[in-house]
């Protein structure tokens, strides 16, 4: 590629008061609109009404918020963005971003707690309107994990070195997702980083559970969790609640002689990497095998508090270290083991590959970081709560506007359906009372835009 003209020739003007370049949030705020997002929050965020106040307008700013995050912002400045050609004409309501700091300086815990409980009862409303969780009647996995988000400098409340070793500040998180559709966010809770991962998990994951059902989870629901959260009050909650879990083990002695207890002829090999499949054997070589074995834990605890259930193990070979001398290989297999604690219904090699697609979470985590939770943007810990659950609103609705836009964007990352659908140049042009929006021709995506469009603007449109 080389430029078309020589360079005497070139020039620009920032003049086009009819041009913004995020075309896709037209049908992406009118998505949100669709669900009842404002008139949700409009029930649920109580503020004081003075016009002065910064909680004046709550719902407007926090649309605001939501929709520069879903166009790639990923601090308060950046929501300058919203503030260029013709968004004033094409949207109604937006705030400066002086405003919009103000706006969450002056969040408190009380605050918090509304805009979670918007966020929660958005989430069933948007699953109701998009096909984002297909098969979620059948089959359910909600995952917990938590992430440290590092933070600078000695203005930030909360902020700490915790197991990390990364000051910053800790955010939990539970997604949702099915066999066929990847993960979307249930809840999400910020706090102190110098914290046990666990801490405050058992209501934590009664949420995260009470959303899912709320989404459709009628069917089996599992709670999938690394070891941090191998404890008796997370296990009980997901069973108050009717769902299955499963959990990674730590290797404490219990567990270690509960593993040595496993008979040899136990053992099955698994597809795992490199694995090759005997065809006479009808079989994996693999270097990777399971076993499972019936486990009662937390025998310290009193007797109705102690459960039991299934010990899902595997087993990796271990490779001969680097300081081993040239030809002086193992005299005798040895192994890591990984212990899963679960009292799921699937099979042996159902239960434990599904276990393992529990790194999932890992994406979405990924995602956020990689979107609006790039920074937490305040030295107030509440302002950035709030800012965890506003980033989480935005990632859920790119989401659930790839799922209405084709079968690649629904299963596509953030950044490629903001790059896909969200950031499109596009000049409005007005007629007879009427829109339109004139888009780059042949853009690569554009039969999902345009899906996304007309699905969102069919008729009934919501007052």
């Amino acid at each position: 590629m080389q430029s078309a003209m020589p360079p005497g020739a070139v020039s620009a003007r920032f003049d086009d008061e009819n041009l913004i370049a995020y075309g896709g949030l037209v049908p992406v705020v009118r998505l949100a609109e669709r669900c009842g997002l404002p008139v949700l929050a409009a029930g649920l965020l109580r503020w004081k009404s003075s016009a002065n106040s910064a909680g004046a307008f709550p719902v407007v700013k926090m649309l605001t918020l939501i929709f520069g995050m879903v166009a790639g912002a990923d601090s308060i400045d950046d929501m300058h963005r919203l503030r260029h050609g013709a968004m004033a004409k094409a949207f109604a309501g937006v705030r400066a971003p002086s405003t919009l700091g103000s706006f969450l300086r002056a969040f408190t815990h009380g605050h918090v707690q509304q805009l979670q409980a918007v966020f929660r009862g958005f989430v069933p409303e948007r699953a109701a309107h998009t096909p984002l969780l297909p098969g979620v009647s059948e089959v359910a996995y909600v995952d917990i994990d938590d992430t440290v988000r590092r933070t600078y400098g000695y203005a930030k409340q909360g902020a700490g070195i915790g197991y990390s070793k990364v000051k910053g500040l800790n955010a939990l998180i539970a997604t949702i997702s099915t066999p066929l559709a990847r993960p979307v966010i249930a809840a999400v809770r910020l706090r102190r980083t110098a914290v046990n991962s666990a801490r405050g998990a058992t209501s934590f994951v009664a949420e995260a559970l009470r959303t899912a059902r709320a989404c459709g989870a009628t069917g089996l629901v599992v709670l999938r969790a690394d070891s941090a959260f191998y404890n008796a009050d997370v296990i009980a909650a997901a069973r108050r609640l009717g769902a299955c879990f499963s959990i990674t083990a730590r290797m404490n002695p219990a567990i270690r002689a509960a593993i040595a207890s496993i008979s040899e002829t136990a053992w099955v090999a698994i597809k795992y990497p490199q694995a090759l499949w005997d065809e006479d054997g009808q079989c994996w070589i693999s270097d990777a095998e399971i076993a499972e074995i019936t486990y009662t834990a937390f025998t310290g605890r009193n007797k109705s508090e102690q459960v039991t259930a299934r010990l899902v193990v595997r087993r990796v070979k271990r490779l001969n270290g680097a300081g081993v001398p040239p030809g002086q290989g193992e005299l005798f297999t040895t192994w890591r083991f990984h212990a899963v604690f679960t009292d799921s219904p699937l099979t042996l090699l159902e239960t434990e590959k599904a276990h393992r697609a529990h790194a999932i979470i890992e994406q979405v985590i990924a995602d956020l970081k990689n979107s609006a939770l790039t920074h937490l943007p305040s030295g107030v810990f509440a302002a950035n709560a709030a800012w965890l659950v506003l980033a989480a609103l935005a990632y859920n609705l790119t989401r659930a506007s790839g799922a209405l836009a084709s079968a690649f964007h629904a299963r596509a990352t953030t950044a490629t359906i903001r790059d896909d659908l969200i950031q499109v140049p596009a000049r409005l042009a007005t007629s007879a009372r009427r829109q339109t929006w004139h888009l780059p021709a042949q853009w690569p995506a554009a039969h999902a835009w345009q899906q996304l469009l007309t699905t969102t603007h069919a008729p009934p449109i919501p007052a």
